[in-house]
Parts: C-alpha cells; structure tokens; sequence
C-alpha cells in the first residue's frame, strides 16, 4: 500500500467535521498538533479507554473492569471521548434488562491505532517489560509483527535519524 497525503487535492481531510474540531478547543485556539491532540486525549484514563475500545470493548462494565478506572471519572471519559468525536455513543437493551449505552470508535478513533501502535513499540524498545511485552502489534491475517516507519510518499521507509519536523503554514514563529 502506498502512503498517501491525508487531506485530499483541496486540503478535505476526508469528513472531518471542522466547526466540532475547532469547538473542543478553548481560545484562542491551539494551533501545535500535539497540544490539540492532548487537549482530546491526554487525560488519565483516556488512551487507555482508546486502547480497549481497539480492543473490541464496547460496554461501560467491560470499561470499568478491564481497566479499574473509578465510574465517575470513566463516565466523564467516555463523556469528552463522545463529545471529541473518538467514540460514537449507541444504545442497546439485553433481554429484560434496561437501555444502556455502547461505545464505538469512530473513524478519528480508529485513527488513533497508530498512536497506540507508536506508543507499544516505543516502550519495547526504550522501557520493556521484564516479563516480556503486554501488547503485540501484529498482521491479523497473518500474524506476522509489524513495525511502524516513517514512509515517504512514494513508498521508501525514512529513518527516524533522517526526519525533521519543521514549521507549518499556521506556525506562528519559525524555530
């Protein structure tokens, strides 16, 4: 599969919902990526949630007992993961039991994968486990691992020692 420009010929980023993005922002409105990711994803508990919805965890119990989280604080979670756009909030009802929400990523939600995928294979390399690693990123089909690269757009892996991160159009200084 050969890597592609994520916002298309006119800089769509393919149904991203602009007004909602710029709404979850407190002004003025952070233009760093990272502050703005941080600022859906950087609380406590939420990666985490990230993490298990990835998983196939879709219900707050399997939530709470997968990962231990108090209710209150695991609500407002799942709260601010639906009000970002990560998760997508459903309701169901078990035989003879009442209505209860379900939780779904989203398309943002599962983009998310690759931060999750960095994040493991980070700590393997410079903080592994002892008793070897909790998560494997792998092929589903095949098995087999798989790494995550830098790839240039016309498919040649990069080496991280070879990448630079410069200035953007909305930087607002240069470094």
């Amino acid at each position: 599969m050969t890597p592609r420009d994520p916002a298309g010929p006119d800089g769509d980023l393919g149904g991203v919902d602009h007004e909602r993005a710029v709404s979850r922002h407190a002004d003025p409105e952070p233009r760093c990526q990272i502050v703005r990711t941080l600022d859906i994803v950087g609380e406590k508990w939420s990666l985490l949630v990230i993490r298990d919805a990835l998983r196939g965890v879709t219900r707050f119990s399997d939530f709470r007992a997968s990962l231990g989280a108090p209710s209150d604080i695991l609500s407002a979670r799942l709260a601010r993961l639906v009000d970002a756009g990560i998760l997508e909030k459903r309701m169901y009802r078990e035989v003879g039991q009442r209505e209860r929400p379900s939780y779904h990523l989203t398309e943002a939600g599962r983009g998310l994968q690759l931060v999750i995928a960095s994040m493991v294979q980070w700590n393997d390399r410079f903080d592994p486990a002892p008793a070897g690693a909790a998560s494997v990123v792998v092929d589903p089909v095949e098995g087999a691992p798989l790494a995550l690269a830098f790839v240039d757009l016309d498919g040649r892996v990069v080496d991280p020692d070879e990448v630079a991160i410069v200035p953007g159009p909305g930087a607002l200084s240069t470094w």
